[in-house]
């Protein structure tokens, strides 16, 4: 079913040969614009050209890529499924509404008709030319829009009906669609997740690391004061050493003068 209706779109825009190239595009790749134009006996600018007119309405969107070794770009293409049933939708509300005016005009209005011509003139018409025909100058008569209306009213139950079964795919689509963007945010959300850990593991290394260095430096900083605390209370030692020497040094000669 949805493949008939895509090739419906399809049809409307770029004519009903075009139309196979949606069992071409209705994947979830991107397909190679060489493949299309293989598959569908066409040449590259005849694909092209076909693919040009979808993408004016934003029907089909495209990547590109750079071939390494020829050193020119390949487009890859794919069908927007959600935004061509829309457009169908709106395509088929249009003709709603033509179908809906015309019904109330020929309900509402009278029309007269050549037999021989099969020209029609509204009433307004056929009296400016006096109820004849312009042509062969045949008296009109008056038209019968009863069939007409009938014919109108089971068009526009048909139109009603097809929209109901393309309302129907557009919510088959959405719900697909948020389907997709739900796992891709749970994904992201994980990816997230991850990140934040890893960010918290790097910052937990970095403060343990930190405090290692600190703690490091904290007894370097202890042990040079202790060497230096050490080597004063050496210097110290030295120094009152010296002095008692000395003062045993003055006491010896002191008592030499006094002998």
């Amino acid at each position: 079913m949805l493949q008939n209706l895509l090739k419906e779109v399809i049809s409307l825009i770029a004519g009903k040969p075009a139309e196979e190239i949606v069992g071409l595009l209705d994947t979830q790749k991107y397909i190679n614009e060489f493949v299309i134009a293989k598959k569908l006996n066409l040449t590259i600018n005849q694909a092209r050209n076909i693919l040009y007119k979808i993408s004016d309405y934003g029907l089909v969107s495209s990547i590109r890529k750079k071939d390494k070794r020829k050193g020119w770009y390949t487009y890859f293409w794919k069908i927007e499924i959600l935004k061509a049933l829309e457009f169908l939708r709106e395509n088929l509300l249009k003709k709603i509404d033509n179908a809906e005016h015309q019904i109330k005009s020929r309900e509402t209005k009278r029309f007269y008709v050549c037999e021989r011509c099969h020209i029609e003139l509204s009433e307004e018409n056929a009296l400016i030319s006096s109820f004849t025909c312009n042509e062969c100058g045949a008296i009109l008569t008056l038209k019968d829009n009863a069939k007409l209306v009938r014919d109108l009213r089971r068009n526009r139950e048909k139109l009603e009906r097809d929209l109901k079964i393309v309302d129907e795919e557009i919510t088959k689509e959405r719900g697909k669609e948020d389907k997709k963007r739900g796992k891709e945010m749970r994904k992201e959300e994980k990816v997230r997740v991850k990140a934040v850990k890893l960010r918290k593991a790097k910052l937990k290394r970095l403060r343990i690391k930190s405090k290692e260095l600190l703690n490091v430096k904290v007894k370097k900083v202890k042990k040079k004061r202790q060497n230096k605390n050490r080597q004063s209370l050496v210097h110290l030692k030295k120094k009152a050493h010296k002095k008692i020497k000395k003062s045993k040094r003055t006491q010896k000669i002191s008592k030499k003068k006094r002998i």
